[in-house]
């Protein structure tokens, strides 16, 4: 057996001034304690964008105080491109550099890339806060099958499901995850083995309510409905698989070994949604969250629009990833 591919701790070189990229001598924005700059200049000139995802900034109209230099902590970049009707056209630096250095190559070597500390620990807890609220509203459904004729799903996958534009109230931090998803797959769109990526899913949200629930054996993709990339981010907290179960686990076409994926809160897992990698979710012991989108291959979802081979895959909307999106 084999572990999963490496994990990257992108924790080292997370901050950097919002607006320029400079990544020296910043300060941090006194309210959300995430962001960076390296004046209070930039801090005020971003100030239009960054309030959209400041933390409590819906409910002040000034620009926060910047606080002194903090050690560094994983925290996400704050450049909405797909959900923001004020799009940041600029394409961070950390972004580029862990599509090119670590995703793309992780990718076209073994098919499944794992990235921890994705956005870091307050952003990763403002997303399962909006998640655990959406639950609460009843509006999740037995998952279903790719080609679902009947009610005999539930001996096969065992989660409770919604799906969610972005766009929808409650779900601003959700929309921001869907954004830096997007971010990261625009940096390596043209790289990711031959697909040309044109598009996803709407977020698949998704709990496995504990009580050994789980997913049995399958494919994301068997028929060519278009989906390429599957991207999973997970929200459990102190996550413990020899307690919990609950693990991903991973078959890639080929290979004698498995890849054994634990969901930890604030991981971020790729992979080839087709047939080369079977993978099942062994029986949850313990709630357990995800949010799942799936990228689009722009000839091979044309061809299965043209065969009706839509399944799962028509829970989408379509989102330009060759370029960023434009402000409205």
């Amino acid at each position: 057996m084999e572990k999963c591919p490496t994990v990257l701790d992108p924790d080292g070189d997370k901050q950097y001034c919002e607006l320029c990229g400079k990544m020296e001598n910043l300060l941090k924005c006194g309210r959300c304690r995430i962001s960076f700059y390296c004046s209070k200049e930039h801090q005020k000139e971003h100030w239009k964008k960054h309030k959209l995802t400041c933390r409590e900034a819906d409910k002040h109209n000034t620009v926060p105080q910047t606080q002194q230099q903090h050690p560094k902590t994983a925290h996400p970049e704050k450049n909405n491109l797909i959900c923001s009707s004020e799009a940041d056209l600029k394409a961070k630096p950390h972004t580029q550099k862990l599509a090119t250095d670590y995703i793309i190559p992780c990718m076209n070597k073994h098919g499944i890339c794992v990235v921890d500390n994705f956005l870091g620990e307050d952003m990763g807890l403002s997303i399962l806060e909006d998640v655990k609220a959406l639950h609460q509203t009843g509006k999740f459904t037995d998952g279903q099958l790719v080609s679902q004729k009947s009610d005999s799903s539930k001996d096969i996958r065992g989660d409770k499901i919604t799906w969610i534009e972005g766009k929808e109230p409650g779900c601003e931090k959700i929309c921001f995850l869907m954004s830096r998803m997007d971010d990261l797959v625009r940096n390596c769109n043209g790289k990711l083995g031959n697909y040309i990526i044109n598009g996803r899913t709407k977020a698949m949200v998704a709990c496995y309510p504990g009580k050994g629930t789980g997913y049995v054996r399958h494919v994301d993709n068997p028929n060519g409905d278009g989906r390429c990339v599957t991207c999973i981010y997970y929200l459990n907290k102190n996550w413990d698989a020899k307690e919990h179960g609950g693990m991903l686990r991973i078959f890639p076409e080929g290979k004698a070994q498995f890849a054994d994926i634990e969901p930890k809160f604030d991981r971020l897992l790729l992979f080839w949604s087709d047939r080369r990698n079977p993978h099942e979710v062994q029986p949850a012991y313990s709630t357990r969250y995800a949010i799942t989108v799936w990228y689009f291959d722009a000839d091979e979802r044309a061809r299965a629009k043209e065969k009706y081979l839509t399944g799962a895959g028509e829970k989408g909307v379509k989102v330009e990833l060759n370029k960023p999106s434009e402000p409205s």
